[in-house]
């Protein structure tokens, strides 16, 4: 599947192309420190079928619970993470952040990877009362 996207100001923009089904959810604790949500959503691209069309992301440098220096790039501007990559120098392999692609709602996950550091209440989002906006006006599921 072909995607495209872009950081939240627009400097960073790529091109990728995907197996729908290698989506995944991660849930380890580094992740969810990173992307200051629950968990990441992300796919693995071969850097065959990745490219960048604008902009240069700035990288950090974390190690891994393997010990392993990774990549995590991200715009310098806006923040907005982008992928990322091991080794830290001409990576085979990005794990694009799906939260960037333009097509991110038909991106669904298919698996989830460190449920041992999952966040409990997860499974409780469903039941949450749900708001149009930040107006606060009541949710209507749209029609099936």
């Amino acid at each position: 599947m072909n995607i495209d996207g872009a950081c939240q100001c627009g400097n960073i923009s790529y091109e990728a192309t995907i197996d729908p089904n290698a989506i995944r959810l991660c849930h380890c604790t580094q992740c969810q420190v990173n992307s200051a949500a629950p968990f990441r959503t992300g796919v693995l691209v071969d850097k065959a079928n990745f490219r960048l069309l604008s902009g240069v992301p700035k990288v950090y440098v974390k190690i891994a619970e393997s010990g392993r220096p990774r990549a995590l790039a991200f715009c310098a501007e806006c923040g907005t993470s982008i992928y990322g990559a091991d080794p830290v120098d001409d990576p085979p392999i990005f794990s694009l952040r799906i939260g960037t692609a333009r097509q991110r709602a038909q991106l669904v996950p298919k698996v989830q990877l460190w449920a041992r550091s999952a966040i409990p209440w997860l499974g409780q989002i469903a039941a949450m009362p749900k708001v149009d906006t930040q107006s606060g006006k009541p949710y209507v599921d749209p029609p099936a």
